[in-house]
């Protein structure tokens, strides 16, 4: 019998994989990763697991790994904000915490397999999209290792979230019902906003100035902290009749630029490599294939190169897309698609 290590929430999409891993044959061992301080949460999804790994009878363990996850993904989404940029921490975090922890305890323990909860597929050894487009997570994914992907297992990459949740309540009554689950936040440590957890690090109510392209004073704002590119609200402007958006962060001068929402158009990104390997590109000087440059955002059509940074030796992604994408931020990631197979991204500049 195969044995899978499976990622556990504490929430219904991850005890129904256990589930379906069970029907399929596997042995499953669940695992609970401790990552940020929120002492109640977790002990309310350790109680669903303890429940979960009780009904069916499978074994699991709770891992803390708070040291790491601050270290790698919460120091970094901090950090992020104060240099003006708009951080993506589940795509730092699945390659450098979740998977790293996961497929390092199942050579320990001999499991042949990794699953998790992500509505995502893998294909012939490619990370794919999910079936369900609207919960497709394969954007966040794209950080992980070429290799770990053949040995990992996305039970509900086939599924319809939608569809998926009234199935498990059905064929799982202990669950109990939609009520007992507390939606569960795009950002793990986040409750509400971001700024709740920046303004306990840095004055994040700190007024400063708003200019317009030209350089001109044209209004002000609450403290550049609280904005990102794109954003049409929180600032002032004297006399304005059009909605204005956020185009350019200063962290060093506390200015934020703003313009109308043609001017967030660009029709180049670049982004610091993280995991398109060179052969992607073989013999070629350009790649056609799709980016998106947002979770939310659709797939462009566009024409990449590897190139490299002068005087650094960082791999650079240079995009140059077919239609304008409007609010790119850097931090975010680009990442590359063939069809619906992730070719890999990096972290936009």
């Amino acid at each position: 019998m195969k044995k899978v290590l499976l990622l556990m929430s504490g929430g219904i999409d991850s005890s129904y994989c256990a589930y379906l891993l069970q029907k399929q044959g596997y042995s499953v061992y669940g695992v609970y990763l401790k990552l940020h301080d929120k002492e109640e949460k977790h002990q309310y999804y350790e109680a669903n697991i303890a429940q979960c790994a009780k009904k069916l009878r499978i074994s699991y363990e709770v891992i803390d790994e708070r040291e790491l996850f601050k270290k790698a993904v919460y120091d970094y989404f901090v950090e992020s904000y104060a240099k003006g940029h708009t951080p993506n921490p589940c795509a730092l975090c699945n390659p450098l915490v979740k998977f790293g922890i996961a497929f390092k305890l199942a050579d320990k323990l001999g499991c042949d397999y990794v699953a998790t909860g992500h509505y995502a597929q893998v294909k012939n050894g490619y990370i794919a999209q999910g079936i369900d487009k609207v919960k497709d997570q394969s954007y966040f994914l794209f950080g992980l290792k070429r290799e770990w992907i053949p040995h990992i297992l996305f039970p509900l990459g086939d599924k319809i979230k939608a569809e998926m949740k009234p199935l498990a309540l059905k064929e799982l009554p202990w669950l109990g019902d939609l009520e007992n689950y507390k939606d569960s936040q795009e950002i793990c440590f986040v409750e509400n906003t971001y700024i709740d957890i920046l303004q306990k690090h840095y004055n994040v109510e700190s007024p400063g100035i708003v200019l317009d392209t030209q350089g001109k004073k044209i209004g002000s704002h609450k403290g550049y902290m609280q904005y990102t590119i794109g954003k049409r609200k929180g600032f002032t402007i004297k006399g304005a009749l059009n909605p204005h958006y956020v185009l350019k962060i200063n962290p060093q001068e506390n200015t934020i630029v703003v313009g109308k929402k043609e001017e967030l158009a660009t029709y180049q990104v670049r982004a610091i490599n993280f995991s398109v390997p060179k052969e992607i590109f073989e013999d070629k000087q350009i790649l056609e294939c799709e980016v998106k440059i947002r979770y939310k955002s659709h797939k462009t059509k566009a024409r990449v190169q590897l190139t490299h940074s002068q005087g650094k030796k960082q791999e650079i992604l240079l995009a140059n897309l077919q239609e304008p994408a409007f609010g790119v931020a850097s931090g975010q990631a680009l990442v590359l698609y063939e069809d619906d197979k992730v070719l890999g991204g990096g972290f936009i500049v």
